[in-house]
């Protein structure tokens, strides 16, 4: 029996440590200890003494270092995500590492011997030096052949080969892989994948390496007839694949590093990833192809719209199985799954960009092509009647105030949407310090920017603008509140406080819930109508002033088709129209229909 933990004495008489290292994490401890060896089995380290007493002190802290090694190592496993498949390509390279390993390990045998001669004419010898009689069909004279096996390990190496293979064969014939489950679980540790033992993926890699594990053991029982039977190279993987480096999750990782992007677009990413781990297993870019990304497409359609109980926490084949059983189901609009595709295919791309994939290796996006086709948004303006209703709404008459509103972002939101064509997102986290008056021409303007002090960011590069005030918001008296903010918090005082970070970071998540809420209260129950229907109508108001489309893009932060709007900052779009015209068109945006005076303030009507 081997001893796994303990302290021990070697032939010359010096006391070492030594701790046996669990199969799952000997591919983790290299990492942990920073050296270069594909896996560690033992952890051992020298006492330096000759002495028991002194040895047995030396060895409590060591042991407990030692403690320290595994339990990061587990961590590190944990790390890991769960998930219920694996690739085909992936589930053959790990049944070819058993095999061949397997056939190394033996040829290691027949070159080197089994380590157990040694033991066996010890024992032989002390046996005769105590008179006791015994007898063996073997040699022991206490010598042993100078290359190879011994007659005794020979035979003991064919009947273990003999034994096992019949076994073997009857377990894959009755599809048993639990026959080879040590093997499984040491297989997994290796790659280092947390692969769930009743997921489909277990099942069609258990039936791999239990193949895998036949077809060895009939090549060494061919050894052992005198047949040469060629070792095929034990190629390990290598830190990049059995960890992070080429493979989804480090794309994921170095994307997360170099993008400086808003809390919402990082949990969406995270997610798409996560859901395509689910399905195929953290794949190596390269080898991502089409035939993936459609079965990827395939499950992400069988998504329902509404998970409860332990569904919320499916993984995509758990939910594709259930939505085989509930066919009925609504499932998640085509804008969802073109999301998810989305989201995995920018970090896929990031990770060809960033060198994770081979450079003498053909590599084409496997994802370009493969969205679905979406219907028309079902976001549309503004009715006139509908805004009439909204602004003569207890709200704008009797200075209601709901909590759900969060006190003046209730009755500001919604005109400031109206008169920039901003998002929630953008006009939620507003300070003092967005709103500012321009030396030169006197024109007051809203600048929507990142603030890393707040966490605020801006959804792309061409989100970050200056847009004129225009001089409805002025009449309303919106820079009277930001002067009062000003008063009250200085510069850097957020022009809505009670406006929190949701879970997501964005400063309108709850507010928005509380809108919509808000807007079937009023008998508005059009689904089309929500607050980025705003957007769409300041859009339309800037059209119908006859502006061009590179500047209406340029006021709401749009790309265009390909247009110079993506270029723009909000110094290079002041740079490039100058602030009178941009200010011009703001100016000109108006709602034919709709009567806003009876929100103004006294001394203006």
């Amino acid at each position: 029996m081997r001893v796994i933990m303990g302290v021990l004495r070697s032939k010359d008489g010096v006391y070492y440590v030594r701790k046996k290292v669990p199969a799952k994490l000997e591919h983790l401890v290299p990492s942990v200890l920073g050296v270069s060896r594909p896996r560690v089995a033992w952890l051992k380290r020298s006492l330096r003494t000759k002495d028991q007493r002194e040895a047995n002190i030396k060895a409590k802290p060591i042991l407990v270092e030692f403690d320290r090694v595994l339990a990061r190592a587990a961590v590190l496993l944990q790390d890991v995500p769960r998930i219920a498949v694996l690739s085909e390509v992936l589930i053959e390279r790990i049944a070819d590492y058993l095999y061949a390993w397997m056939l190394e390990e033996d040829e290691d045998l027949r070159r080197e011997g089994t380590g157990s001669e040694d033991l066996f004419q010890e024992i032989a010898r002390q046996l005769r030096e105590a008179g006791i009689p015994f007898v063996s069909p073997f040699s022991t004279n206490g010598a042993r052949p100078a290359y190879g096996l011994s007659d005794r390990e020979t035979l003991k190496l064919r009947e273990d080969t003999d034994g096992v293979l019949p076994l073997a064969k009857e377990a894959l014939a009755r599809g048993n892989v639990s026959f080879v489950r040590e093997q499984l679980d040491e297989l997994l540790g290796v790659f280092r994948i947390n692969l769930d033992p009743s997921g489909p993926g277990y099942r069609r890699l258990g039936m791999a390496v239990l193949r895998r594990y036949v077809q060895a053991l009939q090549a060494i029982q061919r050894r052992n007839q005198g047949e040469a039977v060629e070792t095929p190279r034990v190629v390990e993987p290598t830190r990049c694949e059995a960890s992070t480096g080429g493979t989804l999750s480090a794309a994921l990782a170095g994307w997360k590093k170099a993008k400086q992007t808003t809390a919402t677009t990082l949990l969406e990413f995270e997610h798409a990833v996560r859901r395509f781990t689910e399905l195929h297993g953290d794949m190596q870019i390269e080898q991502i192809v089409r035939r993936h990304v459609k079965e990827f497409r395939e499950a992400l359609q069988a998504i329902p719209v509404r998970r409860a109980g332990s569904l919320r926490l499916a993984t995509l084949p758990d939910i594709v199985t259930w939505s085989a059983r509930h066919p009925d189901a609504k499932k998640v609009a085509p804008a969802t799954v073109n999301k998810l595709l989305g989201g995995v295919q920018a970090v896929v791309v990031w990770g060809r960009d960033n060198g994770l994939v081979s450079d003498d290796r053909p590599w084409a996006d496997p994802f370009s092509n493969m969205r679905l086709d979406e219907p028309e948004p079902e976001r549309e303006p503004w009715e006139i009647c509908e805004l009439k209703l909204l602004f003569t709404s207890a709200i704008y008459t009797t200075n209601h105030r709901p909590s759900g509103g969060r006190g003046e972002a209730a009755y500001w939101l919604p005109l400031l949407a109206l008169f920039t064509g901003a998002r929630q997102g953008e006009i939620a986290p507003l300070t003092v310090r967005n709103v500012h008056q321009d030396a030169g021409t006197g024109i007051y303007t809203i600048t929507i920017r990142e603030d890393e002090a707040r966490s605020v960011r801006v959804k792309t590069a061409s989100s970050r603008r200056s847009i004129p005030i225009h001089p409805m918001l002025i009449k309303l008296g919106f820079l009277a509140l930001v002067e009062e903010r000003r008063q009250a918090g200085g510069p850097g005082a957020p022009l809505f406080p009670l406006m929190r970070p949701g879970p997501r970071g964005g400063y309108a998540e709850g507010w928005s819930k509380w809108f919509g809420r808000y807007l079937r209260s009023l008998g508005i129950v059009d689904t089309r109508r929500v607050f980025h229907s705003f957007r769409h109508g300041f859009k339309d108001g800037l059209r119908r002033t006859g502006i061009s489309e590179d500047l209406n893009d340029a006021l709401l932060g749009q790309t265009g088709n390909g247009g110079v709007g993506r270029t723009y900052g909000a110094k290079d779009m002041v740079r490039r129209f100058g602030l009178p015209q941009l200010h011009s068109a703001v100016a000109k945006v108006e709602y034919p229909g709709l009567d806003l005076s009876h929100l103004l303030p006294p001394s203006v009507q």
